[in-house]
């Protein structure tokens, strides 16, 4: 394993580690600032609470598109959970913060973070969750009426819950369970996004230890809010001619990706990507012997379509790291995130090295 792909897996799972459901993404974004200023650049924290930064230095402007100031996008925002109610037995009943489904989340070990900074675990159960008690366990739909965080304190009221401080509007996070295989699969819940992000700042290490100058000017943005659809939505300087978001690459029934390869997306739910992009991406991909796939993802959307809905007038592009299990307990491959690693190099840099 090489130095950048160590430091990618790395980052990764350190900000895997770090909670960060879509509106509580300080930690997470205080983390990533203090890497990119680690690797040497001057990033800069949004009012959203994203970064933003500048890898790259170039023309503002330029006759071809293809060499204008791009902006690359991932976002450390991922699912999770608010308290929305505590019922009479002092369990929180949650509503869900991004596309969080009940039915993945069954039996997950969380956390919940009240307003005064106490933090307390549980677990998320079925309502009387014990088989051989409930005879309706089998037959029960999971949602989030029927489903509560039982927590890991001897609560028997609601009185008793709120005595420790917990209220509506707390948040709840879900354990990633992160571990990487000796085979190489990187297996965790938040991969979307936050694999995409360990790739960003290995590029701009790449860029910065290598001392490499492409010819065009290159942003990145950290976003937050993308699980509920603005992440992208702001940020974004008047001279980017492009914005290339990089997150999971979909893997399911129908799509060619495998977890191995980097995804590019042809057409998401929001329609096709720009056809000049998705073509030169699949030109650098075949030139740099990249292991990638094209695919239509059929239930998707991204920071890049968020940024044209803002109204800015811009090419847009999507790839990613094959994941498997979108939004349930997701799965990876170092392979996948290489391959993804070595297309943001053949794409931006003409580097077509391995």
């Amino acid at each position: 394993m090489n130095d950048i792909t160590s430091y990618m897996l790395e980052q990764t799972k350190k900000i895997l580690s770090i909670d960060s459901p879509t509106g509580f993404t300080a930690h997470a974004a205080e983390y990533v600032l203090g890497a990119y200023k680690k690797l040497g650049y001057d990033a800069k924290l949004t009012n959203k609470g994203g970064i933003f930064v500048c890898v790259n230095d170039g023309p503002d402007q330029a006759d071809d598109p293809a060499d204008a100031p791009i902006l690359l996008e991932a976002h450390m925002d991922t699912l999770g959970g608010m308290v929305c109610s505590i019922n009479e037995k002092g369990r929180l009943m949650l509503s869900a913060l991004g596309g969080m489904n009940p039915n993945n989340a069954e039996a997950e070990n969380c956390r919940v973070y009240t307003r005064s900074g106490k933090v307390y675990s549980g677990t998320f159960q079925l309502k009387n969750a014990s088989i051989h008690v409930n005879g309706s366990y089998n037959d029960t739909a999971r949602s989030y009426d029927t489903m509560e965080v039982v927590l890991d304190e001897p609560v028997e009221s609601k009185a008793d819950t709120e005595a420790l401080g917990i209220m509506t509007g707390d948040i709840v996070c879900f354990d990633p369970r992160t571990t990487v295989t000796e085979s190489g699969y990187i297996k965790s819940r938040f991969l979307d996004d936050k694999l995409s992000v360990g790739i960003l700042l290995g590029f701009a290490k790449y860029l910065k230890e290598t001392d490499k100058k492409p010819a065009r000017k290159i942003y990145q943005h950290i976003t937050v809010f993308e699980e509920v659809g603005h992440g992208g939505s702001a940020s974004i300087p008047a001279d980017v001619a492009e914005i290339l978001a990089v997150d999971m690459g979909c893997v399911g029934d129908g799509l060619s990706c495998k977890e191995t390869q980097v995804s590019i997306c042809a057409k998401d739910s929001g329609g096709p990507y720009h056809y000049d992009v998705v073509s030169a991406l699949i030109e650098a991909a075949r030139t740099a012997k990249v292991d990638f796939a094209v695919d239509v993802y059929p239930h998707y959307g991204s920071d890049a379509e968020a940024g044209l809905r803002s109204g800015i007038d811009c090419r847009h592009g999507l790839i990613g790291s094959g994941v498997y299990a979108s939004h349930g307990y997701e799965r990876s491959h170092v392979k996948g995130m290489e391959n993804t690693f070595r297309l943001l190099k053949a794409y931006l840099n003409q580097d077509y090295s391995a």
